[in-house]
């Protein structure tokens, strides 16, 4: 993208116009710009007092604002999700269509994330926690020759996801530099 023209150079096209009586022509001519951009210059000028130029891009509003985004944050301290189940859910139940892009800059900026744990949630239960308890006290009385190996490396067994997004406490010093307390 292409960087505006100095603050300079349009100042003293600008004067040239409006001071020293110069047409627009004569003007970008004297200055080595376009008519157009000379023409532009004085109009900005005139209409708003200044030659500074406009914001350049970024002109689009994020989806992820407002109810949204605090809808987003609030589903994400909830429990356990993926960006891809997130997208969905904003579609489904908010009618708001995003990509994971835009999900994921989301969370990176309100500095959310979530590690998952490589164990199921279910060997905390007591029935689950019991039942693995027993295989552990007769595992010693099955007969190892009677065992047959089965070769799965083809297989992946370990699914549990690695990683996602959630909430995070977030550090002393960066609420400092916000200004809050931490949690």
């Amino acid at each position: 993208m292409s960087k505006p023209y100095s603050l300079d150079l349009r100042s003293r096209v600008v004067a040239a116009v409006e001071t020293e009586g110069l047409s627009r022509n004569q003007a970008a001519a004297r200055f080595g710009v376009a008519v157009s951009t000379a023409v532009h210059w004085v109009r900005r000028y005139r209409s708003t007092g200044t030659v500074e130029p406009s914001k350049i891009g970024g002109y689009k509003p994020r989806t992820l604002q407002g109810e949204h985004a605090d809808w987003l944050i609030a589903r994400c301290r909830e429990k356990d999700f993926t960006i891809s189940l997130l997208v969905e859910e904003l579609l489904a139940i908010r009618g708001v269509k995003v990509d994971r892009h835009s999900v994921w800059a989301f969370l990176h900026a309100e500095g959310l994330s979530f590690k998952k744990s490589l164990f199921a949630k279910e060997q905390d239960r007591p029935d689950v926690a019991r039942r693995r308890e027993q295989w552990r006290k007769y595992q010693g009385r099955i007969d190892a020759s009677r065992l047959v190996f089965i070769d799965e490396t083809w297989a992946k067994t370990n699914m549990a996801p690695l990683r996602g997004w959630g909430a995070r406490r977030v550090s002393e010093s960066l609420c400092k530099r916000r200004g809050g307390s931490h949690s």
